[in-house]
């Protein structure tokens, strides 16, 4: 408990699945989290029940990641309700199936809109905060999509595979410019969350089809545990790589 004491984090896509856990857990640690979704009633919800248990360590804002001028907004409120920003999870995503030949454009576009283009927007306006603020970490959520063929998860796994360049090119350019942030991209596999259960019922899979695939089906505690790693100082010398959390999936 503590590890995280005295850092302010940012948590988008929070009001369920992996967002959410990860609210939890860093709150846990002692961060004081902005949580933010475009689901205001589960934001509010979280909001409550992170402020019942630590007092005053969380704000819900509603956002959608994909407006330039609502990050500005989010990260004024951060500035001014919290004094400054530590960590943020780039965690907000989206999946419809479609393989390269029957994806449309729009649904191409869309993924790249809230999965690529607002880690764009909130590291570009982030870096900056985070600065000020004495350095710390950025966490972009990415996917094992990006290691392997899933032709059903066509735009998906473009959105993520351009996250997953993005994060070694932030890593450096902070590194270079001396600004003490690292930048890391998580990597998990097979997820129980409601984006999963959305995507597999798209596909006409159960849940429990999962615990038959190598690697399983993972919980979003073991993605949580390993945001805390990754946002406290005990990863200081984790910068610029992508962790793959997924049981082994990738190398069978």
């Amino acid at each position: 408990m503590g590890r995280l004491t005295g850092k302010v984090a940012l948590v988008t896509g929070a009001a369920s699945g992996l967002g959410k856990a990860d609210a939890i857990a860093l709150a846990r640690e002692g961060a004081r989290v902005m949580i933010t979704d475009i689901n205001e009633a589960g934001g509010r919800e979280l909001e409550a029940a992170l402020n019942k248990q630590h007092p005053g360590c969380a704000r819900f804002m509603t956002q959608d990641v994909s407006s330039e001028s609502r990050w500005q907004e989010v990260y004024a409120a951060t500035k001014s309700h919290f004094g400054g920003l530590h960590v943020l999870v780039n965690n907000a995503g989206m999946v419809q199936i479609g393989d390269p030949e029957n994806t449309t454009l729009e649904q191409f576009r869309r993924h790249l809109s809230i999965m690529t283009e607002s880690v764009f927007l909130a590291c570009k306006y982030g870096i900056p905060l985070i600065k000020a603020s004495g350095g710390g970490a950025i966490i972009n959520m990415c996917s094992t999509a990006t290691h392997l063929g899933y032709p059903v998860f066509y735009a998906y796994s473009a959105a993520k595979g351009a996250v997953r360049s993005m994060t070694k090119a932030i890593a450096v350019h902070c590194q270079m410019n001396k600004y003490n942030i690292r930048c890391n991209s998580i990597h998990a596999g097979a997820i129980e969350t409601p984006m999963v259960a959305s995507a597999s019922k798209q596909l006409g899979m159960e849940m429990s089809a999962y615990e038959q695939l190598p690697g399983g089906l993972g919980k979003p505690e073991d993605v949580a545990n390993l945001v805390v790693y990754l946002a406290s100082d005990e990863s200081r010398h984790v910068n610029g790589t992508e962790i793959l959390i997924d049981n082994a999936l990738t190398v069978q």
